[in-house]
């Protein structure tokens, strides 16, 4: 049996370190090593033994969670889990400690009805297991009952009709799907962005809340136009769009301008917003006139509509697996046949720009 992924677990909450140890012990592939109630006791604890993931309150007595973080990425980088509240105010700190070198962001779960119990305990046990296999990027009980269901993008929307090639239309629109480690890596890729980039519609695996703090804080850095998606937003050039946390973001067109339809739904692979939904989307109506990108995250969401966006005539690309963060998505889009072309991040923003000149070059021939 392979060894399980060791956690210790962070938070001044005692309800919280024993749902959080439920929910984690539930899972036979986890083990949590231990719970500590603030980074003093955590550090006590990490001087006999070595956790594979941390999870990390944000607030907590005697030394908040960000400067635990801090001190943690400079002597001793173990892949961390911020856990926090889901609250506006707490999204912008929570950001603060993704650009610090956490990989990834869980809500303290709030168990009011069995379905949120399903989704809290899958999405928990996922990032832990996604973080366990993240590339650090260094930078200056009754659960175990649960059923886990994996749904398709058929649970929004059909599959792609066949259709003959689409008409050239005056815009190009780029869809991209990250999930672990991608917060940075598309930080990365936006500012490299001219103003005059096409329209982008993006999936991070994020919660509730933290996308609107993430798209303000893209928006301060980028030469582009960053907002979190709303319903009936047009996709437009030097725009880019996010897709709010909890909800589907789709891309639709309107004779040849394209918005985005914003909607709820159930799970697909495991998410919501799932990249599968949006890059299905594009596959129906974007077609040859779509670029998808499929970036670092763990599991396969995105794999099967890049591979949509590909037979639809939309040039593909996935992230190569010395610059992911978690190199799971993106190879299993690479075993599909889904990717055109694998590229560095470094590469990204210029295979984005690259693509528009020569669809440009078409769209006007």
């Amino acid at each position: 049996m392979a060894r399980r992924i060791k956690v210790l677990i962070v938070d001044d909450s005692a309800s919280v370190r024993q749902t959080l140890t439920d929910i984690l012990k539930g899972d036979p592939e986890i083990e949590v090593m231990a719970a500590a109630a603030d980074p003093f006791a955590a550090a006590r604890r990490l001087q006999e033994e070595t956790p594979d993931v941390i999870t990390l309150d944000v607030e907590m007595p005697r030394m908040d969670g960000i400067t635990f973080l801090r001190k943690l990425m400079a002597q001793h980088p173990i892949p961390v889990v911020m856990c926090s509240s889901l609250t506006e105010e707490g999204s912008e700190t929570l950001l603060q400690a993704l650009e610090a070198g956490a990989v990834d962001v869980i809500v303290k779960p709030r168990l009011d009805t069995r379905q949120q119990l399903i989704e809290a305990t899958m999405r928990i046990r996922d990032v832990i297991k996604a973080a366990a296999q993240a590339r650090l990027r260094h930078r200056p009980a009754a659960m175990r009952s649960l059923p886990e269901r994996k749904l398709t993008a058929d649970a929004v929307m059909p599959p792609p009709r066949p259709l003959g090639a689409m008409a050239r239309t005056t815009e190009m629109v780029v869809c991209m799907g990250a999930s672990t480690g991608g917060t940075e890596s598309l930080r990365e890729v936006l500012e490299a962005l001219p103003a005059d980039a096409p329209g982008i519609v993006i999936v991070q695996h994020m919660p509730e809340k933290f996308t609107a703090a993430f798209a303000r804080r893209l928006d301060t850095l980028c030469t582009v136009t960053v907002k979190e998606a709303e319903n009936g937003d047009a996709i437009l050039r030097g725009r880019v769009l996010i897709a709010p946390g909890n909800h589907h973001t789709l891309v639709q067109r309107s004779g040849a301008r394209y918005h985005v339809a914003v909607k709820d739904g159930p799970l697909v692979s495991r998410h919501r917003p799932s990249v599968d939904v949006l890059f299905r989307s594009a596959a129906q109506y974007v077609g040859g006139n779509g670029m998808g990108i499929l970036m670092t995250g763990m599991g396969d969401d995105g794999a099967r509509g890049l591979h949509e966006m590909r037979q639809a005539g939309a040039v593909t690309l996935a992230q190569d697996e010395a610059s992911c963060v978690v190199f799971g998505m993106p190879r299993e889009a690479i075993a599909l046949g889904a990717a055109q072309r694998v590229v560095p991040l470094s590469a990204i923003a210029g295979e984005i720009m690259r693509s528009a000149r020569n669809w440009g070059r078409e769209a006007s021939a």
